[in-house]
């Protein structure tokens, strides 16, 4: 018996929408448009909510970028537990929503594995940040978000540390896990699965428009499918997202913990 005939919703959905979208396959112009359109509205949240907002209280842009995040994430998070309610009658993101969760690995063996991915993502995406540095200042100068530029701390300029602290104490929670976490459900668990006329491509199909659906620092997408790719890659072939949620919300959470420390004990 395959993953989808264990994860099959339970009856047919009568909404169309709903079984469009809870379908086995999509169709590449829909899975497209489910990849990017997420961040273009991100984007339009941070300009209009965001932005205003942070401006307003005097706080760093980081700020605005959750907020944005915020606003768009979290109603598509509620949108997985509709679609549950669909298919299932009940709100969750089972019932064929949300799927690579048969956990074909005990949990010790899917923590070391976890860690092993968490470590890669972590340690590669820093190394990294000299690609980022070179593709922004070769290709996206014109880009004309506040804070955008090539440093991964260009937020922090021009404020107080109480005020830095505060945010990343606010916010730090959303974007170090939760809001990571929204994304794998989303990216690997509902929007990966349904590719299977791709085959063996669907992993870097869906790594290359997860790293482009980052429109607010989109320099980064030659590192991001590198870092992104052996990770998205094992959930494709295991059926077991776990894995990214260690590699993407887990390594998040690392380094948040580990520069608010730095930041706080003055080693940054």
């Amino acid at each position: 018996m395959n993953e989808t005939q264990l994860e099959a919703p339970k009856a047919r959905p009568t909404n169309r929408f709903a079984a469009k979208l809870l379908a086995d396959k999509h169709s590449i112009p829909l899975s497209i448009a489910l990849h990017l359109v997420p961040g273009a509205l991100i984007v339009a949240a941070y300009a209009w909510i965001g932005a205003p907002i942070s401006r307003a209280i005097g706080a760093p842009i980081f700020a605005a970028w959750a907020i944005g995040l915020m606003v768009v994430l979290f109603p598509l998070w509620f949108g997985l537990f509709w679609l549950g309610k669909q298919a299932t009658g009940k709100y969750t993101m089972g019932g064929g929503v949300v799927r690579y969760r048969d956990k074909p690995f005990t949990r010790g063996k899917i923590t070391l594995i976890g860690i092993g991915f968490l470590l890669y993502m972590a340690i590669v995406s820093l190394s990294l940040a000299p690609l980022d540095t070179w593709t922004y200042d070769t290709f996206f100068t014109w880009v004309t978000f506040e804070g955008s530029g090539s440093s991964g701390t260009t937020y922090l300029d021009a404020y107080s540390k109480e005020t830095i602290v505060t945010t990343m104490l606010i916010f730090g929670a959303f974007t170090g896990f939760l809001l990571p976490l929204i994304e794998e459900y989303y990216f690997r668990g509902f929007l990966l699965p349904r590719l299977p006329q791709l085959g063996r491509w669907a992993p870097l199909f869906n790594t290359v428009l997860f790293s482009i659906y980052h429109f607010w620092a989109i320099w980064t997408v030659p590192s991001k499918i590198i870092f992104l790719l052996p990770g998205i890659w094992f959930v494709w072939g295991k059926h077991d997202i776990r894995a990214s949620i260690w590699m993407h919300p887990g390594s998040a959470l690392l380094m948040t913990v580990i520069g608010t420390t730095l930041y706080l004990t003055g080693a940054m």
